[in-house]
């Protein structure tokens, strides 16, 4: 027996909710410092909330913790102060990807702030297993099961710093932040709290 009218709407359906689920819609925002970077994210994630099941947002904080470091504290501080009080929080999980999918209920959207702080994180490691390490975690993301946005940071913009380690930190910043943006669905730069699409 053939299927009916209805039979194939439904089937299409499925297969689109199937679609839906393979491919996340992964958001780039980037910016130099104190453009309005964190506040966006935020405000995008707010509507990924499930209100009926609870907040289920995760916020996965890139930033390890230094109790000398009072002025980076205070920071931490206002970031936490903008976020929902529901929302779930991962401390600079050695592997954001994986922390996220062994999350129980899953997250209905997650933040990722930021990408230079991650690579702080791992500045020890050489270039190439930064840059593997990191397309490795751009691969997960960009086919979990909700949306992603992923705060990066502009910090080329000035003169070539004299400080080699600081040339190679800006560096690697630059190529990670230009394969997120190749990999995800928008991209955003913020300037003076405005927003400027870039894809």
């Amino acid at each position: 027996m053939g299927k009916t009218e209805s039979d194939k709407a439904e089937s299409n359906k499925a297969d689109s909710s199937e679609a839906e689920l393979k491919m996340a819609d992964v958001i780039f925002i980037t910016g130099p410092t104190r453009s309005g970077k964190s506040r966006r994210a935020v405000e995008i994630a707010r509507a990924f909330g499930d209100q009926a099941l609870g907040d289920d947002v995760v916020f996965v904080a890139t930033y390890r913790s230094d109790p000398d470091d009072a002025e980076m504290a205070e920071r931490v501080r206002r970031h936490r102060a903008e976020r929902n009080a529901k929302w779930r929080t991962l401390e600079a999980p050695a592997d954001i990807a994986q922390a996220l999918a062994d999350l129980r209920p899953a997250p209905s959207g997650v933040v990722i702030d930021s990408l230079v702080l991650w690579l702080g994180d791992r500045f020890d490691q050489d270039d190439s297993s930064l840059i593997a390490a990191w397309d490795q975690q751009l691969d997960r993301l960009s086919v979990a099961p909700y949306p992603v946005i992923i705060v990066g940071d502009e910090i080329g913009w000035a003169p070539v710093p004299m400080d080699t380690a600081l040339r190679r930190f800006r560096d690697l910043a630059g190529i990670l932040g230009q394969r997120t943006a190749a990999r995800a669905s928008e991209a955003w730069l913020m300037v003076a709290g405005c927003s400027v699409r870039l894809k």
